[in-house]
C-alpha cells in the first residue's frame, strides 16, 4: 500500500536513510522556493517517489498558466503514476493549465529529461536520468513540448570561412575578448551573470536568478576550470559576450583527457554584435586545440536556439534530451 503525503517547509527529512531513492538535499525545497513538496511512501515507510510543485513564480507562457513539476524521482513505475497525477491535480487546483517538468523551479537549474543516449558515454556535469523516467511521465499524459540536444565534433580543425572577415569587422568595432582572469573569478563570473541576464530572456521559459544563485553554481566548478577555455568578449569597456567551457572530467577519469564541454555561449542582442557568438566558438576550439584537445561537446543546446545553429558548422548531434508537459483543467477557486 502506498500513502501520499505533502512535506511542510521547510523540510527536514533526509531520503539518505528511509528511501529507496538517491540521495535527496531536502533543503533544496527552500533554497529553490518550492511551493510544495510530495512523496510517496510504502508500507515499511520507504520513499518511493518525490517531487516538488511551483504555481507562484512560474515562467510565462502566452496560452497557459504553467506549474513546474520538479525534484522528481521514482524507484518504480506505480509510484511515479500515483505521484504525476496528483502533482497535475494538485497544480490544477492552484490554477494551473500546463503542467511542466521536470523542471527544478527554473531553467537555471535541474530540467529536463535524457531519452536518447546514443554511443557517448556521460560527459561532465551532464544531467542523467533512469531510462525508464520518460516512459513513466509519457504513461502520464506528458508528451515533449521542448526538444534539447548534445552535438560532438571530433575535429577541432573545422572552421567556419566566415570568421576571418567577422573578426575583422568586430575588432574594427573595438570588440575585443580574452581568456578568464582566475585571479578575479568572481568578477569575471558577474560579467558574464550581466551578459547570461539580458541574452537569455527571450529564451524558453526563461526566469531570472539571483547573482548569488548564479555564482554560487559556477563557484562549485571553479577548480575545474582552464582559464583559456573560458573568453570574456567586451566593448568599451563593457561585457557583450562570452563562451564558457570546461574538460571533460568524466571521460578524463575514464583515461581519455581529449575532450572540453561546451557548456554556454551567450551575446547581447544587436546587429553590432553579430557572428561574435560564432567567432567565440571557434576561438574557443583554437584554444582547446593548443592545449591538446582533440573534441569538443556542445551541450544541451534547445532546438530553436541559435547556439544549435552555430553548433550545426562544427558538431554534428549525438544525444537528445526532452522537457515534458500535459495540459490540465483548472480547478474553480
Amino acid at each position: 500500500m502506498s500513502v501520499l503525503k505533502q512535506i511542510q517547509l521547510p523540510a527536514e527529512y533526509d531520503t539518505r536513510d528511509v528511501s529507496s531513492l538517491p540521495p535527496f538535499d531536502s533543503q533544496l525545497l527552500v533554497q529553490h522556493a518550492a511551493d510544495a513538496h510530495w512523496i510517496v511512501s510504502d508500507s515499511t515507510g520507504r520513499v518511493t517517489a518525490h517531487a516538488s510543485l511551483w504555481w507562484k513564480n512560474v515562467p510565462a507562457h502566452p496560452l497557459h498558466q504553467l506549474g513546474l513539476v520538479g525534484h522528481f524521482a521514482a524507484a518504480d513505475r506505480k509510484p511515479a503514476g500515483e505521484l504525476l497525477s496528483h502533482a497535475t491535480s494538485e497544480l490544477a487546483r492552484h490554477g494551473c493549465t500546463l503542467a511542466v517538468g521536470p523542471m527544478d523551479g527554473s531553467t537555471w537549474r535541474r530540467y529536463r529529461l535524457l531519452t536518447e543516449r546514443g554511443s557517448e558515454p556521460s560527459f561532465f556535469l551532464e544531467p542523467d536520468n533512469p531510462d525508464e523516467w520518460p516512459h513513466w511521465f509519457r504513461a502520464c499524459g506528458f508528451s515533449p513540448l521542448a526538444i534539447y540536444f548534445s552535438s560532438l565534433t571530433s575535429d577541432l580543425l573545422t572552421e567556419d570561412s566566415r570568421i576571418p572577415r567577422t573578426v575583422a569587422r568586430l575588432q574594427q568595432q573595438g570588440v575585443h575578448w580574452r581568456p578568464l582572469n582566475l585571479d578575479r573569478f568572481l568578477d569575471e563570473l558577474r560579467h558574464i551573470y550581466a551578459v547570461s541576464r539580458v541574452s537569455f530572456q527571450t529564451n524558453f521559459l526563461y526566469t531570472p536568478i539571483t547573482e548569488a544563485e548564479f555564482l554560487a553554481q559556477y563557484e562549485r566548478i571553479r577548480a575545474h576550470v582552464r582559464p583559456e577555455l573560458v573568453l570574456l568578449a567586451k566593448h568599451e569597456g563593457q561585457p557583450v559576450g562570452f563562451v564558457f567551457a570546461i574538460p571533460d572530467l568524466a571521460r578524463a577519469k575514464r583515461g581519455a583527457i581529449d575532450t572540453v564541454i561546451l557548456k554556454t555561449v551567450a551575446v547581447l542582442p544587436g546587429r553590432a554584435y553579430a557572428g561574435l557568438g560564432n567567432v567565440l566558438v571557434a576561438q574557443c576550439h583554437n584554444a582547446a586545440r593548443r592545449l591538446g584537445f582533440r573534441r569538443a561537446i556542445h551541450a544541451l543546446m534547445h532546438e530553436t536556439n541559435n547556439s544549435l545553429n552555430l553548433s550545426a558548422h562544427y558538431a554534428k548531434p549525438f544525444r537528445r534530451y526532452v522537457l515534458f508537459a500535459r495540459e490540465i483543467n483548472s480547478a474553480p477557486q
